[in-house]
């Protein structure tokens, strides 16, 4: 697993705003607990396998494909009971193991149609099988509303039909008492109610004496009165016990279902979490297309080489706002182990820095990254972290002891698989204390062969990339006549701080600028100043390189163009087959229907002829043509060279040949009363009867000597 220091690394480098995005994505609580159980990996084949996932997803998702993963039901209380002895589910629970299974039968048979093209999520139900007596089991007791069929016991039938013809009879009944004291004048503006479960009429209180039957209750001013009539009771009493004994026949056919799923549960597990799996998955394709996130190259050695990266949250705030975003090019390894950024206040160091660590973060929990595709990125065993006020109150500790604090940290603890940031490094402290401190931080970095980045100020850090081995400088750009920040990180120069720039930006007035300037050390002036002409010539050369990214960014709209265009002619072609494949269908219906006629007419005529020998040779050039039959013969022979007859019940895999035109091909799915089979890349809806078992002939036929 990925070490991180300090314990709230995720936090400061924003990868938890990651995760609320992405349990945002899923639909279902198995997948949003997935996203609170995201860990960091620092296995290669776990990250590779979890961001080709990924990968996978994201392109079933722009391509407008369907995957039939429908289940998002919460069924954790349900699988839980199943796995109780004695436990009963409702017939809307058992309504839910039905929808759950039916999904995985779904999710298996899109697979089936998909072979090959997605091998990573196909690999996970690779060892899930559908059962469908699940589906069996509840529907045949259970109705689509989650009802017991009347049909699911002959006692619960005689039930029912009994008690509908009782509470017919009551309502005729009542009816009839109704109409009886309403002409009396004995009802109330309401005329009846149901309490106790029984229904009554509402009577006037003067009356309540006069109506025989039992009192059941008042209103609340007391003025109208609730009875059973007499006449009814008998007959409610025979409802009120039908409906006990229907309750009693629900109850126990509900348990004998459950008992009988039960024996099921494993399985109903696995399909559950299969099902929490993929809309996890999915989750991620969904925020990878938000933030147009891509799988990078992977080493196996510890490495980061960013091509046109952005901050996920910063290029997510700003596409809303339709603010244009910088991208970032950084490369780390071991020839170029620390990258030292300088520049302005506000130029964007800290962003870059939290940009390249939150990648690799991204990257060690499975999520694709916004970074182009020819990226590389390497796997870490640690990530340390220093940024921000680090002043601890509760344990006493300046913001300087505490950042010396987490550089012993960093001493004790680095090596060649970490991966640290440090924000301004020596700050806090005397300039020159500082100073020196942080160069030999960065140097005893360096030893351990430990990669990172670290934002400074110190101008005896950016002169160590010159002396010390694996130390590069890095510029946040600058322009100087708009006085404004550019974000671009220049690798190779160090850059300035536009002290007086920025002051003069600010405000301030002309006289104290130049007195601060008197007051500056005359050293420390001339190396800012040649900083800011070096910085000056890069963004020459980053003019040029603007020209090439346009030129670069043409080039891939091109690239898009033929993709559309390819994607569009492919499905021209799937609509092809599709119509090649009815025309199929209509001509065989076509077909059927003439020699339906045909022979109607072949059976007049044998009954009234009387040279029979006519009729069966009228009848054979009728339905079987000369040409037809010929090339049935001729296929026959083909068909009994290359394979042989192996007869028996046809499993799925099998070689089947038809029994009339002998074509062979794979059986593919087997239904109730029909089957696929595959004949070269075309499926077909047959009936299995036609067809026998075969297998390819290992010898070639031997000639019979004569």
């Amino acid at each position: 697993m990925l070490q991180l220091y300090p314990a709230n690394a995720s936090e400061s480098l924003e990868f938890e705003k990651i995760k609320t995005l992405l349990a945002e994505k899923c639909r279902s609580d198995a997948a949003k607990e997935r996203v609170r159980a995201l860990k960091f990996n620092s296995k290669i084949d776990f990250i590779e396998r979890a961001l080709l996932q990924a990968s996978e997803f994201r392109s079933i998702l722009q391509t407008g494909d369907y995957f039939p993963n429908d289940f998002t039901r919460n069924v954790e209380k349900e699988l839980q009971l199943l796995a109780i002895e004695g436990a009963t589910l409702s017939g809307q629970q058992l309504l839910f193991m039905k929808e759950l299974a039916l999904n995985i039968r779904n999710i298996l048979t899109w697979f089936g149609n998909h072979k090959g093209l997605f091998p990573q999520i196909e690999a996970l139900c690779e060892k899930i099988t559908y059962e469908k007596e699940i589906a069996s089991v509840v529907e045949a007791v259970i109705d689509e509303q989650g009802n017991v069929r009347d049909n699911a016991s002959r006692d619960l039938m005689h039930i029912r039909t009994e008690l509908a013809a009782k509470r017919q009879q009551l309502r005729k009944m009542f009816e009839s008492i109704l109409r009886k004291l309403g002409k009396q004048g004995y009802l109330a503006d309401i005329s009846e109610g149901f309490l106790n479960g029984r229904r009554t009429v509402a009577i006037h209180a003067e009356h309540k004496r006069i109506v025989k039957g039992i009192l059941h209750g008042e209103s609340d001013t007391s003025r109208t009165v609730f009875i059973e009539p007499e006449e009814t009771i008998e007959l409610n009493n025979e409802v009120f016990s039908l409906e006990r004994s229907e309750s009693r026949e629900i109850r126990r056919i509900l348990n004998d279902t459950t008992q009988m799923l039960s024996v099921y549960q494993p399985q109903l597990f696995s399909y559950y979490q299969l099902c929490g799996l993929y809309e996890f998955i999915r989750a991620k394709g969904l925020l990878a297309i938000d933030m147009n996130a891509f799988m990078p190259r992977l080493s196996n050695h510890p490495t980061v080489n960013l091509v046109k990266a952005y901050h996920p949250l910063l290029l997510l705030n700003n596409l809303k706002q339709q603010k244009p975003v910088i991208p970032t090019y950084v490369k780390l390894d071991p020839e170029q182990r620390i990258l030292i950024i300088s520049g302005p206040n506000a130029g964007g160091k800290t962003v870059t820095m939290k940009t390249v660590g939150l990648l690799q973060m991204m990257l060690q929990a499975g999520l694709l990254v916004p970074a182009d595709p020819s990226s590389e990125m390497g796997i870490f065993r640690q990530i340390m972290i220093h940024i921000g006020d680090t002043q601890s109150i509760e344990h006493e500790l300046s913001t300087y002891s505490a950042h010396l604090r987490d550089m012993k940290y960093f001493m004790d603890f680095a090596n060649g698989k970490t991966l640290f940031f440090i924000d301004e490094l020596g700050s806090g402290s005397d300039p020159n204390l500082g100073g020196a401190f942080a160069e030999a931080i960065v140097e005893e970095l360096a030893a351990k062969h430990a990669l990172g980045i670290i934002t400074t100020h110190y101008l005896n850090l950016k002169v160590m990339a010159g002396k010390v081995k694996g130390i590069v400088n890095g510029a946040m750009m600058f322009d100087e006549e708009k006085l404004e920040p550019l974000y671009q990180l220049n690798i190779g120069k160090p850059g300035s701080s536009y002290t007086f720039a920025i002051a003069q930006r600010s405000g301030l007035s002309k006289k104290l600028i130049d007195r601060a300037r008197q007051l500056t050390e005359r050293n420390h002036f001339k190396l800012d100043k040649m900083l800011l002409q070096t910085e000056q010539q890069a963004q020459k050369l980053g003019n040029k390189e603007k020209e090439l990214q346009k030129l670069i960014k043409e080039n891939e709209d091109l690239k898009k163009e033929f993709q559309y265009l390819n994607d569009r002619e492919r499905r021209q072609q799937e609509q092809e087959v599709l119509k090649l494949q009815n025309k199929i269908k209509k001509e065989e219906l076509d077909y059927l229907r003439e020699m339906e006629r045909n022979f109607k007419q072949i059976i007049i005529d044998w009954k009234k002829s009387e040279n029979k020998g006519e009729v069966i040779k009228n009848a054979e050039n009728v339905l079987f043509k000369k040409r037809q039959i010929q090339m049935n013969q001729s296929a026959a022979k083909k068909a009994d060279k290359s394979f042989e007859l192996v007869g028996g019940d046809a499993k799925i895999g099998d070689l089947v040949r038809h029994k009339v035109n002998h074509q062979v091909g794979t059986l593919t799915e087997i239904r109730e009363k029909s089957a696929v089979v595959q004949i070269g890349k075309m499926p077909f809806n047959v009936q299995l009867e036609d067809w026998v078992v075969v297998r390819k002939r290992t010898e070639p036929n031997a000639k019979k000597k004569k």
